[in-house]
Parts: structure tokens; C-alpha cells; sequence
């Protein structure tokens, strides 16, 4: 019975490479270009093994790890990070809930240590005991590009944080990609309750249609700043404040700040 892996990274060369690689070895490959895109197909398609990139848009490998881990607790597939960014993170990555981590190296040392990692694998019964945490193809250093990217997302994330209003993100197709807690506590729902569903989902039933109409209005207007409006959660008077996001002058999702009224 042939068996499915899932490859997520936003290298469209890495993911055939690393798809031709698996489909030798006689699995059915699904393929995905960034988390959201991941999150999609592990909701639909039944996963033997997921590989992951960590440094990837909209949704990334840290958040689809854990999304993973939370909607699928009971999951016997182990998830394997492999990013060119990985001893930049090291310290940090095992709390995402990966089980392996290969760093990128060249193409010619990759596929044969991923070959000899696969064939571990598919021999030993996961998880097994003796397995090596960080697998490494070639010794690779701390780059200068690589750990400053990281620590612009983290300044990021820590924005989204501290800023005192509820904040969500929704993609182009009006799905979220990301919230920050204030948003989260005041709609009572976790992360993992909202990640990659409608941005509707932060409404309730009866409050669904007017922001629908507001996000639609805003995007057909762009010469709106933002539009605001009032609805209600949970018997509270929520004011929302909804923005075009737009990247190079390219319409590429809302943003959607929320935050109780106090009288």
C-alpha cells in the first residue's frame, strides 16, 4: 500500500527535488507552497510523513508544527523540519514540535542523506528511540542574512503581541493567517480554532454578514483608509476597524482590528 508525504516550502525547485526523491521510494506526494496551503491539504489527505520549511509566507513552519500537533494530537506521522535557516533557530526549534530537523545543504549530500534518513524510517517503527535530533549534510555556520530574518520576524510576532487592540490577518481569499492574543481572548477562541478559516469566523452567526459587506466594500473602494463599525460579541460592544493590506501597491489581504467599548 503506498504511502503519502506532504512537502511544504515555498521552493518550488526544493519541492520537486525533494518530491521526486519520495516518489522513487513509492509514495504519493502532495505538494504545498506555503502553510496555509499545507493546512489545507492536511485537513483533506491522509499524511505517512510531513516535511516543512520553517521561513515561508503567510502561514509558516512554526505555526503549521504546532497547528499540526493541535488539531491532530493523536497523529503517528512524525513531522521533519528541513530549512537553510535551521542552526540559526536551533536553540529554539524542538519546542515547535518536530520530531527531525535536516538542515538544506547541497542538492548532491542532500538526496543521499535523505535517502539513508528515509530508509531509517521506513525500517524502525516511529517514533523509535535512538533517533538524532539535527541531521546536518554538510557543517553549516550562522549566517549574517539568515539570522537577521529571523530576528525581524520575531520582532514581528512580538509586535502583534504587546500592541494593545485585537489584530487579525486575513489573506486575499479572506481566510486568516493571523491573530494576535487580544484578538483571540476577546472572541474567546484559540489560534488553532481560527487558523486558515473564513475571517467570518471571528463573528458571531448574526454579526457575520456585516463584515463580510464591510470587507467587500473596502476592497472595491481602495480609496477607503479603513472602515469602521460596531457589532457584538458575547454581549459586548466590539469596535472594528477593517484596512485594506496591500504590499507594493498589490491588494494582498484585511486587516482586521477589533476592541471592546467601554462606557
Amino acid at each position: 500500500m503506498a504511502k503519502n508525504a506532504l512537502v511544504v516550502d515555498n521552493d518550488f525547485f526544493f519541492v520537486e527535488f525533494l518530491a521526486g526523491i519520495l516518489q522513487k521510494r513509492g509514495y504519493e506526494v502532495f505538494k504545498a507552497y506555503d502553510g496555509k496551503e499545507g493546512i489545507t491539504i492536511l485537513t483533506e489527505k491522509p499524511v505517512d510523513v510531513l516535511f516543512v520549511d520553517m521561513v515561508m509566507p503567510k502561514i509558516d513552519g512554526r505555526q503549521m508544527i504546532q497547528y499540526t500537533r493541535q488539531q491532530f494530537p493523536d497523529a503517528r506521522f512524525p513531522i521533519v523540519v528541513l530549512s537553510g535557516t535551521l542552526i540559526e533557530q536551533i536553540e529554539n526549534i524542538h519546542k515547535f514540535g518536530a520530531d527531525f530537523y535536516i538542515a538544506k545543504g547541497p542538492i548532491g549530500t542532500m538526496s543521499g542523506h535523505i535517502n539513508r534518513f528515509m530508509d531509517k524510517l521506513e525500517e524502525q517503527s516511529f517514533p523509535f528511540p535512538d533517533h538524532t535530533e539535527v541531521l546536518e549534510p554538510v557543517k553549516l555556520y550562522s549566517r549574517q542574512s539568515t539570522a537577521e530574518l529571523i530576528d525581524a520576524m520575531d520582532f514581528q510576532e512580538a509586535i502583534l503581541k504587546c500592541i494593545g487592540v485585537g489584530i487579525f490577518i486575513a489573506d486575499k481569499d479572506a481566510t486568516i493567517i493571523r491573530a494576535n492574543e487580544q484578538g483571540l481572548e476577546i472572541i474567546h477562541k484559540s489560534l488553532w480554532e481560527v487558523l486558515n478559516r473564513h475571517v467570518t469566523t471571528i463573528f458571531p452567526p448574526s454579526e457575520k454578514f456585516k463584515l463580510a459587506n464591510e470587507l467587500n466594500k473596502i476592497a472595491r473602494h481602495r480609496e477607503l483608509k479603513q472602515i469602521v463599525f460596531s457589532a457584538t460579541i458575547d454581549s459586548k460592544e466590539i469596535r472594528n476597524t477593517v484596512s485594506l493590506l496591500e504590499v507594493n501597491d498589490e491588494f494582498v489581504g484585511w486587516i482586521i482590528v477589533i476592541e471592546e467599548i467601554s462606557h
